[in-house]
């Protein structure tokens, strides 16, 4: 399907959970943006080949990149664009089948959509957690360089 409509279906999706969990409405469109940027990452991702724990891990890195740009910008916490951004990216029909399985007495393929369903969700959070961890070390090795140049110019002028 053409990424541009998933996009669009992503942006639509993410809205609307953005209003479910009553995001202030100022932040609405940002939030929707995040959930599409990181929804058509993981249908091109798909659509190139890539597995569909890869293809979440990417989206969830897009996620978390552009909800800490905005948060910055917005000066809000990032927490507002990441939560409904990952809603699309959420593998509900997994669970969904898993149970389904389940019910149905199908111990074999419930186990197996449930282990990629997991699988699913852990690659979520590790695009989460590396894209925040590079984020903080890359401000943390920034504001030491400023501090040493600040140190540098100090001692320059007192001289």
């Amino acid at each position: 399907m053409n990424i541009f409509l998933q996009f669009i279906f992503g942006l639509l999706a993410t809205i609307g959970f953005c209003i479910l969990f009553h995001v202030p409405t100022k932040k609405i469109i940002g939030a929707g943006f995040v959930g599409a940027a990181g929804w058509a990452t993981y249908m091109y991702s798909i659509q190139d080949g890539q597995s569909k724990l890869l293809a979440c891990f990417f989206g969830a890195c897009i996620v978390g990149l552009f909800a800490d740009i905005l948060s910055r910008v917005c000066k809000e916490a990032a927490i507002i664009y990441i939560i409904p951004g990952i809603i699309p990216l959420v593998p509900g029909a997994g669970m969904y089948y898993t149970t389904l399985y389940l019910i149905n007495g199908d111990l074999s393929a419930s186990a197996a959509k449930g282990t990629e369903t997991l699988l699913m969700a852990g690659s979520i959070s590790v695009g989460l957690l590396v894209v925040g961890s590079i984020l903080r070390i890359r401000h943390v090795v920034s504001s030491k360089f400023q501090k040493r140049i600040t140190k540098k110019n100090t001692m320059r002028g007192t001289e």
